[in-house]
């Protein structure tokens, strides 16, 4: 009779202990608590106590403290950190050079933590973009990193992601501060563009002549614009510039055209502006290595020297964009931290699936960029 007792009360002590398991994962699937709790209360199953006696007080030790297993989602996102979770990644077109370094290096951060992780080609489309953002919404992804296509869809992409309450990460083409002030479980990671147009002026600046390779007094360029609808291109062409004429330099713009990050456009302006303006260009800004690496294809062509008798300098610190910085052939580049951006990225989702919100003027987290010389381009390599 005795024993009969005795299992019957491990039997009921072990309902409770399912019960508690059964609620805890009720509440979320992308919150610390629920995901640690039951691996925990397993482990502690698989373990029977050394005697009947003491497997009773153990078990309601458990039962009461269920106020840690509670407040483990505001202790920092123990679930996030772990890996659990569906991440939708929007790129705004997977064969931008940058952009593939970029998502590569999520990928391996994301898949490395153990998150099942989802990435979609915008192919420079808006309206293609918000129809996956809403695919993902649909699907019930616990997180959200977008690369927006352009960032006068900002207000609506914020908009959708805050009225479905999807933790969001916004990267490398940043809203406005009022933008993203709208919803307070959104935060932008990426570079301040201004500090990497006034690097490649500064590039232009620690040439023996400062730019100016005829000795007229002034420096001739041309710009090559990735799309002056981008914040990043707006900010790259003003402050190449600006760091020129706050060191006290006469400038003088030849052209200005888009070329949209694109190689081939960047080769094509480079090669008209060439043919058009000579030996007049004596500097060459490229808001990318790609439109760079271009313009380098055109100035080859056209009998000109890099470092010789015209400057050539673009951003990102492309693979390519090293070898010819290394070779001589283009004057620098500004290292846009791709792999720093994807784990701040990262490390930044964790946090809003820990339950941390931002307040507004502090969602902009920024990593720095490096100037890329002859000099310390074998430190990138």
């Amino acid at each position: 009779m005795k024993l009969f007792k005795r299992v019957m009360a491990m039997t009921m002590a072990s309902i409770m202990v399912f019960s508690m398991a059964a609620c805890g994962g009720s509440d979320s699937a992308s919150t610390s608590g629920t995901n640690e709790a039951a691996p925990a209360e397993k482990e502690e199953e698989a373990a029977p106590a050394e005697t009947e006696q003491e497997a009773a007080p153990e078990q309601a030790e458990e039962e009461a403290a269920p106020a840690e297993n509670e407040a483990a989602p505001e202790a920092g996102g123990e679930a996030a950190a772990g890996g659990s979770g569906n991440i939708g990644v929007c790129i705004y077109k997977f064969d931008d050079a940058f952009m593939t370094t970029y998502r590569n290096a999520l990928q391996e951060i994301l898949e490395g933590k153990g998150y099942t992780v989802t990435f979609m080609d915008g192919k420079n489309d808006q309206a293609e973009q918000n129809n996956q953002i809403n695919n993902f919404i649909t699907q019930g992804v616990d997180a959200l990193i977008i690369n927006p296509v352009m960032t006068s869809a900002a207000d609506q992409i914020i908009a959708t992601v805050k009225d479905a309450g999807i933790p969001t990460v916004l990267i490398n083409r940043e809203p406005t501060a009022e933008q993203m002030s709208a919803y307070d479980k959104l935060v932008y990671v990426g570079c301040d563009a201004r500090q990497s147009g006034t690097m490649q002026g500064e590039l232009i600046l620690d040439t023996p002549n400062k730019g100016d390779i005829n000795g007229d007094g002034k420096v001739s360029y041309i710009m090559i614009q990735g799309d002056p609808e981008n914040v990043d291109a707006q900010y790259r062409t003003e402050f190449s510039v600006k760091a020129l004429t706050d060191a006290g330099m006469e400038v003088e713009e030849l052209d200005l055209q888009r070329g949209d990050w694109d190689r081939n456009k960047g080769q094509e302006i480079a090669q008209n502006d060439l043919a058009k303006f000579g030996d007049d260009i004596e500097v060459v800004f490229c808001n990318n290595d790609d439109m760079a690496i271009g313009a380098l294809q055109a100035i080859q062509a056209a009998g000109r020297t890099v470092n010789e008798d015209i400057y050539l300098v673009g951003v990102d610190a492309l693979d390519a964009a090293l070898n010819e910085v290394a070779s001589g052939n283009m004057t620098g580049t500004v290292l846009n931290d791709a792999n720093g951006q994807a784990a701040g990225a990262v490390d930044a989702m964790e946090a809003l699936l820990g339950g941390k919100t931002y307040a507004a003027g502090e969602q902009s987290i920024y990593v720095d960029y490096v100037k890329v010389t002859p000099d310390n381009v074998a430190d990138f390599q």
